[in-house]
């Protein structure tokens, strides 16, 4: 079985978010082969989920004052920095028999294949057995407790995941974590932070940096999860490139993405499919 692989590129969140998109919605729409895309956002950013009040569970003011974009995810979940920081995002219809119809189970096969990956670079990651179900909408920022399935380094979380589903087809993407500020995370993404939630994010939360004795590269780092990726899934990737089509939507996405009324209050824009 073959998989497309995008790899490795940094663009600014509003691109990063119009190109998931694009690739999601062209891939359910024409059965296309399943997605693996990684990628960084460069400026930093944050993203919310698409059901988060922005005014409520992100400092806005602050995300102003330091320069860093705000962008709302058409996936679930809760805010994430994106900042040192390495993101993956899988996409697959129905037709993909390795994936289970349930949210739950999607995660377990995904993070498995990073667990593997990160395992080969010398981290002991593991699936969290417990935490809440995928999917449920909750308040603060995504990296204070782990969902179901996500991956976890003696206890403490390493990489986010959001995921959406349209017509039995599927987007997942998180967020593996490079290197970790919990003042810094917790001053954008907590509109009002105290001392208290930041040594929570610190107890918690752990990165790609921390577990390791040295610095490694981000290209590397990618290199083991593909690997993983196809030992454990016992596909091919070849790399290829947006479609036209994909090109299109993704700068007719653009739109949205780069829209105050679409990231802070939510606008309607046209649905998927």
């Amino acid at each position: 079985m073959a998989w497309r692989l995008l790899d490795f590129r940094r663009h600014n969140i509003f691109e990063n978010m119009a190109i998931d998109e694009a690739v999601f919605r062209e891939t359910i729409i024409h059965n296309t082969q399943p997605t693996l895309r990684f990628y960084a956002s460069d400026p930093a950013a944050v993203t919310m989920g698409y059901f988060q009040d922005a005014r409520e569970e992100i400092n806005i003011e602050k995300c102003r004052e330091a320069g860093i974009d705000i962008a709302r995810r058409i996936t679930g979940g809760r805010a994430v920095f994106h900042s040192h920081e390495l993101t993956y995002s899988v996409t697959a219809t129905r037709q993909e028999e390795i994936f289970p119809a349930d949210i739950a189970g999607t995660y377990k096969i995904i993070s498995q294949c990073i667990a593997r990956g990160l395992n080969d670079l010398g981290i002991n990651a593991g699936l969290a057995k417990e935490g809440r179900a995928p999917g449920r909408a909750v308040k603060a920022c995504c990296f204070s407790t782990p969902l179901q399935n996500e991956l976890l380094v003696n206890g403490r979380k390493i990489c986010g995941s959001a995921q959406v589903r349209k017509r039995g087809g599927f987007l997942q993407h998180g967020l593996l974590l490079l290197d970790f500020n919990p003042v810094k995370t917790a001053d954008v993404l907590l509109p009002r932070c105290s001392s208290e939630q930041v040594l929570q994010l610190e107890q918690s939360v752990t990165s790609v940096h921390k577990e390791l004795a040295q610095a490694i590269d981000t290209r590397e780092i990618c290199a083991r999860i593909k690997k993983s990726f196809i030992e454990e899934l016992g596909i091919r990737l070849e790399e290829g490139a947006l479609s036209p089509a994909e090109q299109k939507l993704k700068n007719e996405l653009m739109e949205k993405y780069t829209d105050t009324d679409w990231n802070i209050n939510r606008k309607k824009y046209f649905k998927v499919g």
